[in-house]
């Protein structure tokens, strides 16, 4: 059976549409594609930038910023030794960039000049350490990436 030259188009076309909705609704639905925005409120958080930079500079100004330190318990975020632990208050975010369901909010309540993160809450893989603090007044930001 002999196949003419516009049957042949017919069927080409056909085949490159066949093709391409394959490949969007595989992109579509397979959750390994799925890529989320770091944050929700990403255009809400970028208004707050020059403010985040302040905090910055605030926390380059210390004479030793917080520290983190990965131990066989989880992770020990140490603060400066130099002030008052009680008088320290704000968050501890820990965002995972590829699964925003891991993500979690920690407030900071500390005893000591250390806070333990158990090792429950970490999965291997890249973490962003965000502890956004405050110290009588003076506010702070702290920012690390880390591979657990």
């Amino acid at each position: 059976m002999k196949i003419s030259w516009g049957t042949s188009l017919v069927l080409a076309i056909f085949s490159f549409i066949a093709f391409i909705m394959f490949f969007v609704i595989t992109m579509i639905t397979d959750k390994a594609y799925s890529h989320d925005l770091v944050v929700e409120e990403y255009y809400k958080n970028e208004l707050t930038f020059q403010e985040q930079l302040d905090k910055t500079k605030n926390a380059s100004l210390l004479s030793e910023n917080i520290q983190l330190e990965q131990t066989s318990e989880g992770l020990v975020i140490n603060f400066p030794q130099e002030l008052e632990f009680a008088s320290i208050k704000g968050n501890v975010f820990l965002y995972r960039p590829s699964n925003k369901q891991l993500d979690s909010e920690i407030p900071l309540s500390l005893s000591s000049h250390q806070l333990l993160v158990p090792d429950s809450r970490f999965i291997d893989g890249r973490w962003n350490i965000i502890i956004d603090w405050e110290y009588k007044g003076e506010k702070f930001y702290f920012k690390e990436d880390i591979l657990y």
